[in-house]
């Protein structure tokens, strides 16, 4: 990913708590000679050093994934920012917060561990429920799909939030942007542009 220096993140907190925000990605390897993409849900390792996700067994990418070295997308909010919504001059652009993780994917198919994926995803996204879903399910479901483990070896963070524009321009872009109703962008730039 082209990063310039002032968009830059090089804070491995900052972009493993990105990840486990934004933790729907874009699983990206090469089989037979092209991309393939998957699109799923992840989880990080207790010590972040793994990323934990599963495919459906039907799903071609595994046939080429195990031991390869892959490249996962995290995105966040992005926005089009309009050159009307500065004093100074500029031209049309797109804020936006990407993180991109390589690593080297391994694929399981033990079912205890299956079994603790799906329900640690579960308990993530069923927390705010007012009545969660409890995992109660054949254990022969998980024979529908397989476990991968990505072996993080690099972590790569650009934030796009208007910090190469002077403070009035990035104030009139949150307030257009709160205007538009993208709040989530604008509060990222407010964040980040403190």
């Amino acid at each position: 990913m082209y990063i310039p220096k002032h968009f830059s993140v090089n804070d491995r907190q900052e972009l493993l708590r990105f990840v486990q925000k934004n933790a729907f990605g874009q699983l990206i390897s090469r089989a037979d000679n092209r991309p393939e993409a998957s699109h799923l849900p992840f989880l990080l390792s207790e010590n972040s050093e793994v990323l934990v996700g599963h495919l459906a067994r039907q799903n071609p990418q595994l046939d080429s994934l195990d031991g390869e070295q892959v490249l996962v997308i995290f995105n966040g909010p992005h926005a089009y920012i309009s050159p009307r919504w500065y004093t100074s001059p500029g031209v049309p652009t797109w804020n936006y917060q990407a993180v991109h993780i390589y690593g080297i994917a391994r694929t399981f198919t033990d079912e205890q561990r299956l079994m603790s994926l799906v329900n640690k995803l579960s308990e993530k996204y069923e927390a705010n429920a007012d009545k969660p879903w409890q995992p109660e399910y054949s254990p022969k479901l998980l024979r529908a799909i397989v476990g991968v483990d990505i072996e993080i070896t690099e972590i790569q963070g650009k934030y796009k939030l208007s910090q190469n524009r002077p403070a009035q321009d990035r104030q009139q872009v949150v307030d257009a942007l709160h205007a538009e109703g993208e709040t989530a962008m604008a509060e990222a730039i407010q964040q980040w542009n403190p």
